[in-house]
């Protein structure tokens, strides 16, 4: 997969006579470097499925041009902006976080380029924040938080939530106390990104917990460092108290083995969907890095069949309004079986997972069994935007 990565590797004389240049935002380094980089292997993977190999579209050779955003929204705000205007290029993808995302928005409505958002989840990006330029592959909060609800909405539960205290944590709390229908929750507790004690916010959960009457979870919503689970030592069996989260990349969820049969619902995981696109993928992954493709590899993959199949439907032409026609109501098949951007608010429809953990002593993490598929359908996903 040679492609040219970097500004200086493309003469922008060549620019959009044969060739369509699209820029990748993404946490290189940083907070969120893991997810970065899956994203990253899963976009270059998805372009050369996308077009059989030939990394060209109507004839146009496609050049990514990566950008480092190191997790800091101002960072990733001026390197969008570079890359639409000096760079020229015809779209962005990314970025890794969420906090970081929100700064790009206004950056693509200004140069009227469209950003397809993966992986960032808040709710926000397709919501009261959203301008016609933003696309969305990533899932979204308020898809997780439905999808989790059906794992654990049930009468006489009672759920106190932990999450991050930015953007992605109170956005997916927002939607998952949306979501809830028949469980009550009891508290909410928001913690620094950087947290790596635990102690103080597990000792006002348990707090919160331990006298509820019937069965009483913590539901976890956290994104890369730190390991939140760490609040299992506190002899949360000792008051019934069990803990739920949705998926997440194979390393953090090594700390899911303490869980067996932990419940919850996930984005992606490389065992559960079935198709040809996953297939591909799973086969191609193992071939070139000897290891299953992550959860943010297939997201990374489904942007860039999403703006592989927009170019082949446009025949190579990228201008924005056209693209932006293209795109609502465009169905394509990824990892995850078929996607459809939304027309109202341009958050891809999806499946989501609900899961069990088992324990297998061939993985180094607690491994998701699939319960069952929740079709895009099946989830009523509120739209946000006010459009």
């Amino acid at each position: 997969m040679g492609l040219a990565l970097g500004s200086t590797a493309v003469s922008v004389q060549a620019q959009n006579g044969g060739e369509i240049r699209i820029a990748h935002v993404y946490s290189k380094t940083g907070p969120l470097e893991a997810y970065g980089r899956q994203t990253q292997t899963g976009f270059m993977m998805g372009l050369d499925y996308a077009t059989g190999g030939t990394m060209t579209v109507a004839g146009k050779k496609l050049v990514v041009i990566e950008k480092d955003d190191q997790g800091k929204p101002d960072v990733g705000k001026s390197l969008l902006a570079t890359a639409y205007g000096d760079d020229k290029v015809d779209l962005a993808v990314g970025p890794s976080s969420s906090g970081v995302a929100l700064a790009l928005l206004p950056v693509a409505e200004e140069y009227k380029k469209i950003l397809l958002v993966e992986p960032a989840v808040a709710d926000s990006i397709t919501g009261d924040k959203w301008n016609k330029y933003i696309f969305r592959t990533g899932r979204n909060s308020s898809q997780d938080a439905i999808a989790n609800a059906v794992a654990l909405d049930k009468a006489g539960v009672s759920i106190a939530t932990l999450a991050q205290d930015y953007a992605f944590g109170r956005d997916g709390v927002k939607a998952f106390r949306d979501a809830i229908k028949k469980a009550r929750i009891v508290h909410e507790e928001y913690l620094p990104t950087t947290t790596t004690d635990f102690t103080a916010g597990a000792q006002r959960l348990i707090d919160k917990l331990k006298d509820q009457p019937g069965r009483k979870i913590i539901f976890v919503i956290w994104a890369g460092a730190g390991n939140p689970f760490k609040i299992a030592d506190m002899d949360l069996k000792r008051y019934g108290i069990e803990i739920a989260t949705g998926g997440n990349i194979l390393p953090a969820m090594a700390a899911y083995k303490q869980f067996p049969g932990m419940e919850g619902a996930s984005y992606y995981y490389f065992g559960m969907p079935k198709n040809p696109v996953n297939e591909w993928l799973v086969a191609n992954h193992y071939k070139q890095f000897k290891t299953p493709p992550d959860f943010f590899t297939a997201g990374g993959m489904s942007a860039a069949i999403a703006v592989v199949e927009a170019l082949k439907k446009t025949g190579g032409d990228t201008h924005t309004n056209k693209l932006i026609k293209t795109m609502e109501g465009l169905s394509f098949e990824t990892p995850k079986g078929k996607m459809t951007f939304r027309p109202e608010d341009h958050q891809a429809m999806q499946s989501m997972y609900h899961f069990k953990i088992k324990v297998d002593p061939a993985f180094a993490w607690g491994v998701p069994e699939l319960v069952r598929e929740i079709k895009p359908e099946e989830m009523n996903v509120p739209i946000r935007n006010k459009r």
